[in-house]
C-alpha cells in the first residue's frame, strides 16, 4: 500500500484506541504494507506531527464542527486531524489535494455520510485562515500557550516556572519540530570524515556536531539507516548529541572500572567503553534481563569486549567493591525529549513526578555507595525539570557531606548554555539538541 495518509491513519488509530506509542504504532504499518521512502517520511511526518498538535486541531474541531473534538466519532476526528494538519503545517503539500484526500479518506473507511462533514470543515478553515488565524485562544494566559503549542496546562506551568516566557515560547516551539538524527562514530573502527564519506556514498548527507568529536547529525530523511552495512558492522550508533555529552562529561580513563547504574539499551554504556579503548571493565546495571540483552547485542555489533551486564534493582543492589567512577542515568520523566517522544505529553502526570523522584533519589543514594574516594559519579536525565534534576542533587549533598560537586566541568561543556559549578544543562532552543541535565559529584574523605 502506497497510500500515505491510509497509512497514517491506520497508525493514528493504534495510537487512539489502543493507547500505542508513535514509534510502535508506526513500525507496525510499516512491517504490514510495502512503502516507498517518500511515503515513509510523509507517514512519519503525519503522524508524528498529529500526535504532536493534537490539542491544538482538537480545539480547531471544536470551533469549526458542531459537535466537540471529542463527540465525534473517533475516525472522524482522525480524518479531521489528517485534513488540518496538512492545511495549517505543511506548506508542501496544496491545499486541494489536503482537502480532496481527506475527503476520500472519509469515503474508504465507512464513512461516506460523513464525507461532506470533513469537506465543509476543512474548507472553512481555509476561509477562515484568508483574514487571519482561524485559531482563537483562550483568554487564561497557560491554557492559551497550551493552546496554541498544543500541550497541557502542568507542562507549560512547569517550565514558566523555570524559565522566563521568551525562553518557554522558543522550547515549546522547539518541541514541535521534527526532530533531527544524530549519529555517534565509533572512533576505534573508523574517523568521523571516513564515515562521513560511506554515507554519502549511500546518499545520505551529514555535518558534523560542534563540540562532539564522534558526533554526525543528519541533513535530511535518510529512511531505515539500520540496514546499512556500515550500521551493521558496527560503524556507528543512534544517539542524540545530548546523549553524547554525559559519557564526555564522566571523562572515563583507560583500564578503569565503571558502573552504569541503568544501563539499557546500552548506548551509553558502549560510548564509556568506545572512550576507554575498550579498555578496563564496564559493569552495566539494569533491573530486567531483557533489557539487558539489547546492551549486550549493542555491544556485539560494535566489537566491544569490555563490557559485563548484571541484573538486579540497581536502587538496592549491593556492591561489595568500590569503582573509580558511576554513571547514574535514571528513569525520568523524559521533558527534554518531547519532540522525539510526543506521547509523553498526553501520557505523563503530574503525580507521575513524585513517584519518579522517590526512584531517582534512591538509586543516587545507592549507586553512591560504590564509589572509592577521589572517584566521580554522573547523575544524568533527558528531562528540564527542576524536581527531578537540582532539587535531587541539592538532596543528596545535604545527606551526603562527604561529596561535593566538581570545582569545574570538562572544558568543551563550556560552549552549552546554562553552565555552572559542576552542573551542565541543555537548553534544546540554543543548544539544538534534547533537553538534558548532567551532575559531576565528587567522593572526598
Amino acid at each position: 500500500m502506497n497510500n500515505s495518509r491510509q497509512l497514517a491513519f491506520l497508525a493514528l488509530q493504534n495510537i487512539y484506541q489502543q493507547k500505542a506509542y508513535t514509534d510502535i504504532a508506526l513500525e507496525r504499518v510499516f512491517a504490514n504494507f510495502s512503502v516507498s521512502p517518500s511515503n515513509r517520511h510523509l507517514v512519519s511526518e503525519l503522524v508524528y506531527g498529529i500526535v504532536r498538535r493534537k490539542r491544538t486541531l482538537d480545539s480547531l474541531i471544536n470551533q469549526l464542527a458542531t459537535k466537540k473534538a471529542t463527540q465525534q466519532p473517533l475516525n472522524l476526528r482522525i480524518i479531521l486531524h489528517i485534513g488540518l494538519y496538512q492545511l495549517r503545517y505543511l506548506d508542501k503539500i496544496p491545499e486541494s489535494a489536503a482537502v480532496n484526500t481527506s475527503v476520500d479518506l472519509a469515503k474508504e473507511n465507512g464513512l461516506s455520510k460523513l464525507s461532506g462533514v470533513v469537506n465543509g470543515i476543512l474548507r472553512s478553515y481555509l476561509r477562515l485562515s484568508q483574514k487571519e488565524d482561524p485559531l482563537i485562544l483562550p483568554d487564561d494566559f497557560i491554557p492559551r500557550l497550551g493552546v496554541k503549542y498544543s500541550f497541557p496546562d502542568w507542562i507549560v506551568s512547569l517550565f514558566m516556572e523555570q524559565f522566563n516566557l521568551k525562553q518557554t515560547k522558543k522550547l515549546l516551539e522547539w518541541y514541535n519540530q521534527t526532530p533531527s538524527i544524530d549519529l555517534r562514530v565509533n572512533t576505534l573502527k573508523t574517523s568521523r570524515e571516513n564515515l562521513q564519506e560511506i554515507l554519502l556514498n549511500n546518499d545520505i548527507e551529514t555535518t558534523f556536531l560542534p563540540h562532539l568529536p564522534q558526533g554526525l547529525r543528519l541533513t535530511k530523511s535518510a529512511g531505515n539507516i539500520t540496514q546499512l552495512d556500515c550500521f551493521k558492522e558496527g560503524l556507528f550508533t543512534i544517539q542524540d548529541g545530548s546523549a553524547q555529552l554525559v559519557a564526555h562529561f564522566l571523562n572515563p580513563q583507560p583500564h578503569e572500572t565503571i558502573i552504569d547504574a541503568c544501563a539499557a539499551p546500552g548506548g551509553k554504556t558502549t560510548h564509556i567503553a568506545e572512550l576507554m579503548e575498550d579498555t578496563g571493565t564496564i559493569i552495566g546495571f539494569d533491573r530486567y534481563s531483557s533489557r539487558l540483552k539489547k546492551v549486550t547485542q549493542n555491544a556485539e555489533r560494535l566489537k566491544l569486549t569490555s563490557i559485563k551486564t548484571m541484573e538486579g534493582n540497581v536502587e538496592s543492589i549491593n556492591w561489595e567493591n568500590e569503582v573509580d567512577r558511576v554513571l547514574v542515568d535514571v528513569p525520568c520523566s523524559g521533558l527534554g525529549t518531547l519532540h522525539k517522544n510526543p506521547d509523553i505529553r498526553w501520557h505523563k502526570k503530574p503525580e507521575d513526578i513524585e513517584v519518579l523522584t522517590q526512584l531517582q533519589s534512591q538509586i543516587l543514594e545507592n549507586s553512591a555507595k560504590w564509589v572509592k574516594n577521589g572517584g566521580v559519579l554522573v547523575y544524568s536525565t533527558c528531562t528540564l525539570n527542576k524536581q527531578e534534576n537540582e532539587d535531587i542533587i541539592n538532596q543528596f549533598l545535604q545527606n551526603n557531606p562527604s561529596w561535593k560537586l566538581a570545582d569545574k566541568n570538562n572544558d568543551s561543556m563550556s560552549n552549552f548554555s546554562i553552565v555552572s559549578k559542576g552542573i551542565v544543562k541543555i537548553f534544546p532552543p540554543v543548544d539544538d539538541m534534547d533537553g538534558f541535565f548532567m551532575a559531576k559529584l565528587i567522593k572526598g574523605d
